[in-house]
C-alpha cells in the first residue's frame, strides 16, 4: 500500500484489514486480487451501462477504462450495475410510471452496494435521464470522495438534409396523425433520428443533469458534452479514475462541493440552457440528500433572473455535440461568471474551485451556441416558476423558444394521460383551450409521467402554442408549447387541480409567474365536499412503495428525510 493513505481511517478496513478479516479477504482473493490490491484504497466505479436504449450501451466500457485510471494512480477498482428506466422507451404507457421512481432505486441501490462493501470512494456513470441524479444523489447521501460521469450523447441523426433528434420523431406522430407526414416518411425518420449510442442529444434531461454535474462540481471540467462515440470519451474516464484518488488523499467529499451557492450555479446554468424542468425535481432531491433546503421556489426566483443564452433544442438550433465544440459548460459559465451571474468560491472535483477551473478557459468569440451574457437570446431563463390558486404549491414551465407567454382559456380535463392523448390524436382539442391532465402526480401515478407523446402530438399538429397543457405530472426535457407541469398539490392529494371541471377558466401569465383557477372560491368549496381521494392500480410492488413514501413536488418528490434526519454519515463510519 502506498504511503498515501492510512487505511485504518478508512470504510474498506470493515472488510479488508486485520486478522479478523481473513474470511473477507479470501473473497478478494478468489477474484484473483493480490496482496497489494486489497491493501489499497477500495474504488466502487458504479455504472447504469445495459442493453435496454443507446443512452447506456457505452457506459460499462467506459467504466471499464475508468478501472485502468484508477489503478494507475494507486487504488483497487471495484466495478457493479445499477438498473436505468430509458424514458423514450417507456414514454407513452404505462412504463412510464417508473421512471422517476428509478431514480431513487438507482440512489438506493448504489447506497447499499457501496455500504454493504465499505467502499472508501465512488466514481458514478449515467447516460439517460434519472440515471444522472439518481447517481449524484447516492453521491451525496453516501459523502464518500465522488466523481461523476456523463456517458455522454448521441450524435444528431440526418433528415432532408436536417439534423434530427428523437423530439422529430415523436412530433412526426403527430404530424402523421393530422396528414401532414407520410407513413413512409415518418418510417424513414425513426430509421435516422438516433444514428448511434449516446442519450438524447438536444438540451432535454440527459444533458441538462450532465451540465449539472459539472456547474455543481461533480464532474471535470468540459468532460460531460462530448458525444458518447469521441474518444475522448475514454480519456475522461481514465482521468477520473486517477482524480478519485487524488479527492481520496485530500477527503475532500461531494458535501464540501455541493453548497447551497453550487446548487444555485447549477440552477442558473439550466436557465442559461433552456433546459429541461425536470431540473426543477432533481435539484431539490439532490439537495435534500446535504440536509440543504432547496425547493422549487428557490429554483423558480433563480430562473427569472438569469439570462437565456445558449441556442439549444428544443426551443433553439443546436445539439450537444454542437455545444460539446463551442466550448462546452465551461464556456458557457466563463461569460456567465463575467456577468455575475455564478459564484466562483465554491469547490469542484478539480481541487480548485469553479472560480479558478473558468480562468484557465479562453472565451471563443467566433462559436455561434452560446450567446455572450451581454447580449442574451432573452434576457430572463428559459424556465419559469408558476403560483398560483391553481397551484399554491407551485408549478413550472419551460419557456425557451416561445413567443406566447401568457394564456387564457376553458379546461379541458383528462384524468390520465392515455385519455388526453387520445383525442389528441383524434384531433378532438379544440383550439384555446386549456387541456388538465391530473391523477398523474408522484403519489397519484403513482411515479409522476412524463407526457412527451402528448406534447409532441399536440406540437406536430401545429396545436403547440394553440393550447396550452397543465398537469400534476411532469414533461419531457424534450417538450416544447405551452406546458405546465409539476402542479401542486397533485390531484391525489385532493389539490385545487382534482376540483377543476370542463369550461372552467384558466389563466396562465409566464411572465408575471402565476398561474389561476378563476373560479369562485365557494363553488370550489362545494366541489371539494363531494370530492373523494382515488386508488390507483398499483396496490402492491415498487410503484405501491414509491406512493407510500413519496413527497410532494416542491421538495423534489423524495421518498425519505435526507441529510437532516442523519445521525452520521457512512463516509465516516
Amino acid at each position: 500500500m502506498t504511503a498515501r493513505f492510512d487505511k485504518s481511517r478508512l470504510p474498506s478496513r470493515h472488510v479488508s484489514v486485520g486478522p479478523g478479516k481473513a474470511p473477507h479477504r479470501s473473497y478478494y482473493y478468489a477474484m484473483g486480487m493480490t496482496e497489494e490490491e486489497i491493501n489499497q484504497p477500495f474504488v466502487a466505479v458504479a455504472s447504469a451501462g445495459n442493453d435496454s436504449a443507446p443512452c447506456n450501451t457505452t457506459l460499462n466500457q467506459q467504466a471499464d477504462w475508468c478501472r485502468d485510471g484508477v489503478k494507475d494512480a494507486g487504488g483497487t477498482p471495484r466495478r457493479f450495475n445499477t438498473i436505468t428506466v430509458t424514458d423514450g422507451i417507456a414514454m407513452g404507457h404505462q412504463g412510464m410510471k417508473s421512471s422517476l421512481v428509478s431514480r431513487e432505486v438507482i440512489a438506493d441501490s448504489v447506497e447499499l452496494s457501496v455500504r454493504g462493501h465499505c467502499y472508501d470512494a465512488l466514481i458514478g456513470f449515467a447516460g439517460c435521464d434519472k440515471s444522472l441524479p439518481g447517481m449524484m444523489m447516492s453521491m451525496l447521501r453516501l459523502n464518500v470522495p465522488s466523481i461523476f460521469v456523463y456517458g455522454g450523447s448521441i450524435l444528431p441523426g440526418r433528415f432532408h438534409n436536417e439534423d434530427v433528434t428523437v423530439v422529430d420523431v415523436f412530433e412526426a406522430v403527430g404530424q402523421h396523425a393530422a396528414g401532414n407526414c407520410p407513413l413512409q416518411e415518418l418510417i424513414e425518420l425513426e430509421k435516422v433520428a438516433c444514428p448511434g449510442h449516446g442519450a438524447c442529444g438536444g438540451q432535454f434531461t440527459a444533458n441538462t443533469m450532465a451540465c449539472v454535474g459539472e456547474a455543481i462540481g461533480l464532474s471535470l471540467p468540459n468532460s460531460n458534452m462530448a458525444p458518447a462515440p469521441y474518444k475522448s470519451r475514454e480519456e475522461v474516464a481514465v482521468a477520473a479514475g486517477q482524480q478519485i484518488m487524488n479527492l481520496l488523499e485530500r477527503n475532500l467529499r461531494p458535501r464540501d462541493i455541493c453548497t447551497r451557492e453550487a446548487f444555485e450555479n447549477a440552477a442558473r446554468v439550466v436557465a442559461a440552457t433552456g433546459g429541461s424542468t425536470n431540473a426543477a425535481l432533481h435539484l431539490p432531491a439532490m439537495a435534500n440528500e446535504c440536509g440543504i433546503d432547496f425547493d422549487l421556489f428557490d429554483v423558480a426566483e433563480i430562473f427569472k433572473s438569469t439570462p437565456y443564452i445558449a441556442d439549444l433544442k428544443p426551443g433553439g438550433k443546436y445539439v450537444a455535440k454542437d455545444m460539446y465544440e463551442a466550448g462546452g459548460v465551461y464556456m458557457l459559465m466563463k461569460t456567465m461568471l463575467e456577468g455575475g451571474y455564478l459564484n466562483p468560491e465554491p469547490m469542484t472535483v478539480t481541487g480548485k474551485t469553479l472560480g479558478e477551473n473558468i480562468e484557465e478557459i479562453t472565451w471563443n468569440p467566433d462559436q455561434k451556441v452560446i450567446y455572450d451574457i451581454s447580449n442574451p437570446i432573452t434576457p430572463t431563463g428559459g424556465v419559469v416558476g408558476l403560483k398560483g390558486s391553481l397551484a399554491p404549491d407551485g408549478a413550472i414551465v419551460k419557456v425557451a423558444g416561445m413567443k406566447r407567454l401568457q394564456f387564457s382559456g376553458p379546461a379541458r380535463v383528462f384524468d390520465c394521460e392515455e385519455d388526453a392523448f387520445a383525442a389528441v390524436e383524434t384531433r378532438d382539442i379544440a383550439e384555446g383551450c386549456v387541456i388538465v391532465i391530473r391523477y398523474e402526480g408522484p403519489k397519484g401515478g403513482p411515479g409522476m409521467r412524463e407526457m412527451l407523446s402528448t406534447t409532441a402530438a399536440l406540437y406536430g399538429q401545429g396545436m403547440g402554442e394553440k393550447v396550452a397543457l397543465i398537469t400534476d405530472g411532469r414533461f419531457s426535457g424534450g417538450t416544447r408549447g405551452f406546458c405546465i407541469g409539476h402542479v401542486g398539490p397533485e390531484a391525489a392529494d385532493g389539490g385545487p387541480i382534482a376540483l377543476i371541471e370542463n369550461g372552467d377558466t384558466i389563466s396562465i401569465d409566464a411572465i408575471n409567474g402565476t398561474i389561476d383557477l378563476d373560479v369562485d372560491a365557494d363553488i370550489l368549496a362545494e366541489r371539494r365536499k363531494v370530492w373523494e381521494a382515488r386508488t390507483n392500480d398499483y396496490q402492491a410492488g415498487a410503484l405501491w412503495r414509491y406512493s407510500q413514501n413519496v413527497g410532494p413536488a416542491v421538495k423534489g418528490a423524495v421518498t425519505h428525510p435526507g441529510a437532516k434526519a442523519e445521525t452520521h454519515v457512512f463516509a465516516d463510519i
